[in-house]
């Protein structure tokens, strides 16, 4: 857990969890299901750790760069207002 307060509220009560993650780059995406993450348990605030950002820029340019495959792909529909 982390040893400082939350930048928006001053809360020093973390929770764990995991959640989805999407990154994005130059309008092509990843998906990151299963991303630690810690949230401030008063306000919400999400923090992620440099390592898991890290991770997860290292593997969209390994996956762009076709070094690396996705575990799968999908289709997403667009639609403007």
């Amino acid at each position: 857990m982390r040893d400082i307060k939350c930048n928006t509220c001053g809360s020093a009560d973390y929770e764990e969890r995991r959640i989805t993650y999407l990154y994005s780059h130059q309008g092509q995406y990843l998906i990151v299901p299963n991303t630690p993450v810690e949230i401030c348990s008063d306000c919400g605030t999400v923090y992620y750790s440099a390592e898991v950002l890290k991770n997860i820029e290292r593997q969209f340019f390994a996956i762009r760069n076709h070094t690396e495959t996705p575990d799968q792909y999908l289709q997403v529909p667009v639609k403007s207002l």
